[in-house]
C-alpha cells in the first residue's frame, strides 16, 4: 500500500492488517512519518520526533508478531503524546523555557500501558506553556492563519493532519475537546479518574483529566479501552471493570436515544454563526432533542474559574518564585491573579462540585446525553490565542465525559458537536455519539 493509503487506515484498520500480516508496524509508522515531513513544516505539531527511534519501535512489534507472541490491543499503531507527559526515553519540556532538555527517569503510567498493549509512541506533540494559555508554535491544519487551540494543540493538530492516528492530552479547561473542535477531529475527555494521571505533572489536582484525541469513534474507544486502568497511586482513579467501548460500538443499533438541548450558561459568548449551525443540527435530529435547562448551572463558569486559579497557583506560583523571568508575562498574570481566590470562595465551589453535578445527573435520568457546541465558534484567526474554552471548563468541573464530533463547518472551518454523560457512562454517551453521527451523515453536513 502507498503512503497515501496507509494513512487513510482507521487505527483498527491498521491494527488488524498488521494482526493479520498484511502490512507490517515499521511500513505503517514509517507512512506516518513520510506524511509528517509532508505537513509538519507548516502545521509545527512536534515538540521532540526521532524517526529513527519510532521505526525501532516498530521492528521490535514486527519482530514479536514474526515469533509468535501475542499481539498487544493497539499492536503497531503510532501514538502522539502530549509534551506534559512523561516518557523514560523522550525529553518532557512541558511546553517551557524551564523545563527545556528535562529528561524524566520513568514513563507516565499512560505511557507504561501504552507501551504494553503494542503502540508506538511516536514523539511528544506541542503543548502550550506548562498546559496554560500561553501559545506554543502549532498551527492550525486546515489554516495555518488561524490556531488550532490548546493546550493539547499538538495532539489535536497531529492527529488532524494524518500524521498520527491517535493521541494523548490533557483537560483542565477546555484543553482536549476545544483543540478538537478547532481541528476537525473525535476527542474524549473522560470521567475524571478512568485514565491515570500519574507521571503527569498537575496543574489542578481537582480538574486535571486525561483524554484521546482519533479520526473517528472506534478509534477513541479503541485507545480509551487500553488506557483505562485502576491506578492505586492516582488518588482520583477508581477500580472498576474495563469500560468495553470497542465492543459497545460494534454492537448492533440500540434504541433510539433521547437528547438534551442545553444552551448553558456559555451560550451569549457562542459565535452566531455556530449556534445557527448546532440549531440546524439539532433540528435535523428531530423530536428525539428536547430543550433541557439546568437553571442551578448559572454560575458555574465562576466555580470552575476560582479551582483553576487557587489550584494553578498552588502548583505553579513556586515556579514563579523560582523562575521570576522563566514564565510568559500571560502566565506570571494568571498566577498572580490566581493567588487572590480567596480560601472561602475556594472551599465553596469545591463543596459546589457534587451538589451541581446531581442537578446534571437528574437531568440525564431523562436524556441519554446533553448536545452542545464544543466551542464558542470555529478556530479564531491569529495565533496569539488557543481560543475561549468557556464551553468545556463546566464539564471539566463536574469530572464528566465529554466527546467532540467534527460534525459542522462554519466560516470554513471545522467546528464540534459536543455530547456530554454522566460520570462513568462512557459506554453510553460513545453509543449516542455513533447514533448522531449516523444521523447527520444521512442528511448531511452542517455548514
Amino acid at each position: 500500500m502507498s503512503t497515501s493509503q496507509l494513512i487513510e487506515l482507521t487505527a483498527a484498520e491498521a491494527r488488524d492488517r498488521m494482526a493479520k500480516g498484511d502490512i507490517t508496524a515499521e511500513a505503517y509508522t514509517k507512512a506516518c512519518l513520510d506524511q509528517i515531513g509532508k505537513r509538519d513544516k507548516d502545521v509545527e505539531a512536534w515538540a521532540f520526533l526521532d524517526p529513527a527511534q519510532a521505526l525501532e519501535q516498530a521492528r521490535k512489534l514486527d519482530r514479536q508478531r514474526a515469533s509468535g507472541a501475542g499481539l498487544g490491543a493497539l499492536h503497531g499503531l503510532p501514538v502522539g503524546i502530549k509534551d506534559i507527559i512523561d516518557t523514560a526515553d523522550m525529553p518532557t519540556q512541558n511546553g517551557c523555557a524551564i523545563y527545556k532538555g528535562h529528561q524524566p527517569e520513568k514513563d507516565a503510567t499512560c505511557v507504561a500501558v501504552l507501551r504494553a498493549a503494542g503502540a508506538v509512541i511516536m514523539g511528544k506533540t506541542v503543548t502550550t506553556e506548562l498546559a496554560n494559555t500561553t501559545p506554543n508554535k502549532t498551527k492550525n491544519p486546515h489554516n495555518p492563519a488561524h490556531t488550532p487551540g490548546g493546550s493539547s494543540s499538538g495532539s489535536a493538530a497531529g492527529v488532524a493532519a494524518k500524521m498520527i492516528p491517535l493521541a494523548l492530552g490533557t483537560q483542565t479547561g477546555g484543553s482536549v475537546i476545544r483543540p478538537g473542535s478547532f481541528c476537525g477531529v473525535h476527542a474524549l475527555k473522560a470521567t475524571l479518574g478512568l485514565i491515570s494521571r500519574t507521571g503527569v505533572p498537575l496543574q489542578s489536582r481537582t480538574l486535571d483529566t486525561v483524554g484521546v484525541s482519533g479520526r473517528s469513534l472506534p478509534a477513541l474507544a479503541l485507545i480509551t479501552d487500553a488506557l483505562s486502568q485502576y491506578d492505586p497511586s492516582d488518588a482520583v482513579s477508581y477500580a472498576r471493570a474495563r469500560p468495553g467501548l470497542s465492543a459497545v460500538l460494534a454492537g448492533g443499533a440500540g434504541a433510539k436515544p433521547r437528547l438534551g438541548f442545553f444552551r448553558s450558561p456559555a451560550w451569549e459568548q457562542a459565535d452566531p454563526a455556530a449556534k445557527q449551525a448546532l440549531e440546524a443540527v439539532v433540528k435535523r435530529l428531530g423530536p428525539v432533542v428536547t430543550e433541557t435547562r439546568i437553571p442551578e448551572l448559572d454560575g458555574i463558569i465562576q466555580h470552575h474559574t476560582h479551582i483553576m486559579g487557587a489550584e494553578n497557583s498552588g502548583y505553579y506560583g513556586p515556579l514563579l518564585e523560582r523562575y521570576p523571568d522563566g514564565l510568559s508575562a500571560n502566565l506570571a498574570e494568571r498566577l498572580r491573579n490566581g493567588a487572590k481566590v480567596t480560601a472561602g470562595d475556594y472551599v465553596r465551589s469545591l463543596a459546589a462540585r457534587d451538589v451541581l453535578y446531581g442537578a446534571v445527573a437528574r437531568a440525564l435520568d431523562g436524556v441519554s446525553a446533553l448536545i452542545t457546541l464544543s466551542s464558542a465558534g470555529p478556530a479564531p484567526k491569529g495565533l496569539g490565542s488557543t481560543g475561549n474554552p468557556v464551553f468545556n471548563g463546566m464539564w471539566t468541573y463536574l469530572g464528566v465525559p465529554c466527546v467532540t464530533l467534527p460534525l459542522m463547518t462554519v466560516g470554513g472551518m471545522p467546528c464540534g458537536v459536543q455530547l456530554i454523560g454522566k460520570r462513568r457512562d462512557e459506554g453510553r454517551l460513545l453509543a449516542v455519539a455513533r447514533w448522531v453521527e449516523e444521523q447527520v451523515a444521512e442528511r448531511g453536513v452542517m455548514r
